[in-house]
């Protein structure tokens, strides 16, 4: 396909994880405006940092009157999957230029990399898949910030907007992210381990239950594969 092509199915084949992320967005502009932020802080944070679950647990803390320190070191934690993301599709995009590598790598989101990764997974020679990679984070980009602008005009003529339970539509994005992916028992169980160890975490401080359930789904994980990878080569040491 043309760089064109791979560019608009990108944008195409993102546009259903798109519906869970407009309401996210939106309450996040809510928010923002009641912690205190100007129209212009809440735009520039979701322009800037581009990461929605950063974005809530900073204007959390800020809320909560945490200081500078705190809020860079949470949201530097809980964005470090992100380079499990980056580790990923790094063998696909390493012969790229740096004039692209760094913008792809600014623009890769969670919704991203669902449908990326699918991209670089099928098995056709195609020449221009970082274009692809671009259309898909491009669009996602463009509708945070216009989820963000309507969550700020909207939180300040509708009131209580966030009580609407309308962040349950990110969650199902990222449940259908998630279970297509499970396609092993190591997978599955490295997501049922990690789920069991978020809400026995739940209340630890700076969101420290996201990193212990990450770091358990992944042990598991590991320690699963290298299991099933002895039993099928036994010559191979555990």
């Amino acid at each position: 396909m043309s760089r064109s092509q791979e560019f608009l199915h990108g944008c195409r084949d993102i546009l259903p994880l798109i519906l869970g992320a407009i309401p996210f967005g939106i309450i996040f502009g809510t928010l923002s405006i009641g912690a205190g932020l100007s129209s212009w802080q809440a735009m520039g944070m979701s322009a800037l940092v581009f990461a929605g679950s950063a974005q809530f647990i900073a204007v959390t803390l800020i809320t909560g009157g945490a200081g500078a320190l705190v809020v860079l070191l949470t949201t530097f934690v809980v964005n470090l999957r992100h380079a499990l993301y980056s580790a990923s599709l790094q063998p696909f995009v390493r012969h790229l230029p740096v004039r692209w590598r760094l913008p792809l790598a600014f623009v890769l989101t969670d919704e991203a990399y669902a449908v990326v990764q699918k991209r670089y997974a099928e098995p056709d020679s195609a020449a221009h898949k970082h274009w692809y990679f671009f259309g898909a984070a491009l669009t996602m980009y463009l509708n945070w910030q216009l989820s963000t602008l309507a969550g700020i005009a909207f939180g300040q003529a509708v009131p209580n907007i966030a009580a609407w339970g309308l962040d349950f539509a990110m969650i199902a994005t990222f449940v259908g992210i998630a279970v297509p992916m499970m396609r092993t028992r190591p997978q599955v169980a490295s997501a049922v381990v990690a789920g069991a160890v978020a809400l026995l975490c739940w209340e630890l401080p700076y969101k420290l239950g996201l990193v212990a359930a990450a770091l358990a789904g992944i042990v598991v994980g590991v320690w699963l594969e290298r299991r099933a990878d002895t039993h099928l080569n036994p010559q191979v040491a555990p």
